[in-house]
């Protein structure tokens, strides 16, 4: 689930040799070359004589459609491209430095902190902000000293963010989170058990907006389950996503962030210096997409995915098609 795997910095694993023969065998089995057979990191010859690239990333909806998003355009610029989906950021990003990886689609202030942590330790003081600009600055000197090239972040973002449902907005007149401060009325969260703990949840709630949140139901981050707790009035208020596809089939509507509360987690790729870093075609190609992406973009591919089953390779091609990115 996205939120979930957004949520906070962890510091990067030191992989035992069990690890890294699980990874080598996940990298072969999503269609990537096993590391252990390839060490240039996917710079050998492609089909176009242009090379080869393993895009990287983590294994949930949105991360396997920016993947196929990445593979589109990468092809059409003449690579040849393979994709490596894993679980999680502590196994793809050591590969991504390490060239084992090429390329991976990121979020600016997650993988800020994510590399500040890793840096500085749990109790770093944070690097991240609302501010997109700020925040890509802060990544690009944790990220060039470990050999990885920060191209420009674009509109798509994925941030937390807070739903209510359509009537009780409209009831409250209610378009923002300061409107909900405001109306001064006892909240029952739908969130992560680690909600209270967390500066964008529940703090954040209180603090920024002066929103009274008396219960936290611990339903997960963007769960079916903590939806419908907010459509059945179980709970007022449900933390889900900005790219969220399926609000809309619970009836529930999101609230602006705005004063900003949540951090620049603007969508951008992250490639290895040595190994694409020369690239020009492809990081035309890949600064193209990332222009012309936008957070509907995003929330209608995710919706293609998991309301309407298409498969994720189609939903993006088809998008590509119609963006005028790929013939």
């Amino acid at each position: 689930m996205t939120a979930t795997f957004r949520a906070g910095a962890v510091r990067r694993a030191r992989l035992p040799l069990a690890g890294l023969a699980a990874l080598a065998l996940a990298l072969t089995a999503c269609g990537g070359e096993s590391l252990e057979e390839s060490e240039s990191g996917g710079s050998s010859d492609g089909g176009d004589g242009k090379g080869s690239v393993t895009v990287g990333g983590a294994n949930f909806t949105e991360a396997t459609l920016m993947a196929e998003l990445y593979r589109g355009v990468l092809e059409e610029a003449g690579y040849s491209v393979s994709i490596t989906n894993v679980d999680s950021r502590e196994l793809y990003e050591p590969e991504l430095e390490s060239g084992g990886i090429d390329v991976v689609p990121e979020y600016a202030a997650t993988l800020a902190e994510f590399l500040n942590t890793d840096e500085n330790g749990p109790d770093a003081e944070p690097v991240a902000s609302s501010d997109v600009a700020d925040t890509v600055t802060a990544l690009r000197e944790l990220a060039e000293p470990r050999g990885l090239t920060v191209l420009d972040a674009g509109d798509a973002v994925n941030q937390n963010a807070f739903a209510v449902t359509e009537e009780f907005a409209t009831e409250n007149d209610l378009t923002t989170l300061t409107d909900l401060g405001e109306l001064g009325e006892p909240v029952r969260l739908a969130a992560g058990e680690d909600c209270p703990q967390r500066p964008f949840c529940e703090p954040g709630l209180e603090n920024t907006y002066g929103i009274d949140v008396t219960e936290i139901v611990p339903l997960g981050v963007g769960t079916v389950q903590g939806k419908q707790a907010v459509q059945r009035g179980e709970a007022e208020l449900a933390l889900v996503s900005t790219t969220d596809a399926v609000l809309e089939d619970f009836g529930l509507v999101t609230l602006e962030d705005d004063q900003r509360l949540q951090q620049a987690d603007n969508l951008l790729p992250v490639v290895n210096a040595d190994s694409l870093g020369g690239e020009q075609d492809a990081l035309d190609a890949l600064d193209e997409l990332t222009a012309t992406l936008t957070t509907e973009d995003l929330k209608e591919l995710n919706r293609q995915v998991d309301s309407e089953r298409r498969k994720a390779e189609d939903a993006a091609h088809d998008y590509l098609v119609e963006r005028g990115l790929v013939g």
